[in-house]
Parts: structure tokens; C-alpha cells; sequence
């Protein structure tokens, strides 16, 4: 019999294509994974994933077997969420994913819902910006707060959440360290790091602009995946990069210095949700931040 454990070591793989990210992720060895796998590939009597020195890839039987188990998963999950749920006294559970990493900042949108609605449940939890809307599309979540605009066809854009400004993240020693501000203009110098799967582009022009303020292109970079990626590159001096201002506070490291930048407008954060499974603790979340207003962080 597979185990649950096994079943999300695969899927996480099957996500990831890599075995020390997936280790990592799951908090266990890279070997733990090596063995699941190799348990799961018996067991069906084929390869699952097609592995060299320098990639990893899902078989066709794979990529199937990904496809059947990511539904069954989810199925138990939200089974598991429900009866803890009602152990609770609790009759809905509202998902938000936070692209932004300061969910502590918007605590009195948290307490302000839970306050209207003590029967229902509340779950933050951290949104990848690497296909960003999957977890919306897939039903993993029911609401995000994304950077805007959003222009999805499929998509429902609500109120405003919070405005930032931006930073330019430096290593110390790199020779725009010592400046007390940066122009946007620094980076038709010097470029910024790239994701590492391509984002809409109305929407990665909006949080990091392909030209600079006088026409000249920002050129991308190293491709990162996550924010940890962003911060070693950064901190080990290869490139700068550039992102809200609530990243100076929440990923502060000693190898990373954050600049403002004094000529780009402020980002804005807001609320999007699919258009064909708008429910009524989406609708209510959205009428706490309308009522409290957009915060200015």
C-alpha cells in the first residue's frame, strides 16, 4: 500500500523536478525521497520520473499518475480540513495565499473578519509568484492578495489592500550600495533577475518594469524561483533586483541591503478571486478591507 507521505513526496516532486528542493520542502532527506520513489515506481511496475545528472523529468505514465493523485490529494485534504472544521464549531473556511510576504501587517483585516464571522475559518498561507494563479485555478486557495493590475479573463479583480513603495535590493560592497537612494534608471545599468517560468507580461512589467523611465531596457538576469533564490543571488554581489518595500522587513539578511527608489510609484496589492467560484466568504473578506480602506505601509 502507498502511504499518504509517499503520495505527497511524489506530487511534491512531480512539482519541484528537483530532489533537494523537494527534500527541503518536505523537511525530510534527500534519500527519504529517493526511497518513496523508487517504492512507487515498483509498485506501478514503471518509471515515474526520468532522472540524469542535471534534470528531472515525469514520465508520460507519470504525468498521468501526477494528474489522478493531485485530485484524490486534494479530495483528502479538504476532507481533513472540514472535519477539523466542525471539531471547531466552524462552518466555512476561507483560504487566502499571500504573494506578498507581510500577512502580518494585515492583521486588522484578519481580526476584523473573524470578529464578523466567528463561525468561519480563516487559512493564510504563502503563494508561489511562479504560476502564480494556479493555486486559484486549481482550487487551492479562494482568494489572493496579488500585486495590480491583474487582466485575467477567468478572474474577478476586488478592493485594494495595501500600497508600498519600492526598494532596490544591493549587496553591500556592490557600488550602488553606498547611495542613500537609486533612480529606476540604475537598472537599464545593472538589470534585475528574472522568474524562472514566464509571468504575464502586462503583469511582471508592473511589479518591474521591462524599460526604464527614459526608454531604455531593464535587462533580466539569473532565474530564480523563489525569494531565497532572489536573496542569495543578490547577497553574493552577481546582480541586484527590485521588489516592495515590505521585503526590507521581512527578509532582512545581513548580505542585502535595501535602497529606496525614489522615482517609482508606489506598488499596489488587492484582492482577485475566480469569477465562477466567487462564495460568500470571499464576498465578505472583500467588504472588510472596502470598509476599513486600502492601508499605506
Amino acid at each position: 500500500m502507498v502511504e499518504l507521505r509517499d503520495i505527497e513526496i511524489f506530487l511534491t516532486l512531480a512539482e519541484e523536478l528537483h530532489f533537494t528542493r523537494t527534500a527541503e520542502r518536505l523537511h525530510v532527506s534527500p534519500a527519504r525521497i529517493s526511497q518513496a520513489i523508487r517504492k512507487q515506481e515498483r509498485e506501478v511496475g514503471a518509471k515515474l520520473f526520468e532522472r540524469t545528472s542535471r534534470s528531472v523529468r515525469l514520465t508520460s505514465i507519470g504525468e498521468r499518475l501526477y494528474g489522478d493523485l493531485r485530485l484524490v490529494h486534494r479530495g483528502l485534504r479538504e476532507s481533513m480540513e472540514r472535519a477539523r472544521l466542525a471539531a471547531q464549531g466552524k462552518t466555512e473556511v476561507l483560504r487566502v495565499g499571500m504573494l506578498p510576504g507581510n500577512a502580518y501587517d494585515l492583521r486588522p483585516y484578519w481580526e476584523e473578519f473573524r470578529a464578523r464571522h466567528p463561525s468561519w475559518g480563516l487559512r493564510i498561507r504563502h503563494n508561489p509568484f511562479i504560476d502564480p494563479f494556479a493555486p486559484l485555478r486549481d482550487g487551492e486557495v479562494d482568494v489572493l492578495v496579488s500585486w495590480l493590475p491583474v487582466e485575467e479573463p477567468d478572474l474577478t479583480v476586488g478592493p485594494a489592500v495595501f500600497t508600498e513603495p519600492r526598494v532596490l535590493l544591493a549587496a553591500p560592497g556592490h557600488e550602488l550600495a553606498d547611495r542613500g537612494s537609486v533612480s529606476l534608471e540604475a537598472l537599464g545599468d545593472f538589470g534585475v533577475l528574472r522568474p524562472s517560468t514566464a509571468l504575464p507580461d502586462y503583469w511582471e512589467d508592473a511589479f518591474v518594469p521591462f524599460e526604464t523611465p527614459s526608454g531604455r531596457p531593464i535587462e533580466r538576469g539569473p532565474a530564480v524561483r523563489e525569494m531565497d533564490d532572489i536573496l542569495t543571488i543578490v547577497g553574493s554581489g552577481e546582480a541586484v533586483h527590485h521588489l516592495g518595500a515590505h521585503a526590507a522587513r521581512y527578509y532582512a539578511r545581513p548580505g542585502v541591503l535595501y535602497l529606496p527608489l525614489r522615482d517609482a510609484p508606489c506598488l499596489k496589492w488587492g484582492l482577485v478571486w475566480r469569477s465562477d467560484a466567487e462564495t460568500e466568504p470571499i464576498c465578505a473578506l472583500a467588504r472588510v478591507v472596502r470598509d476599513l480602506g486600502t492601508a499605506a505601509l
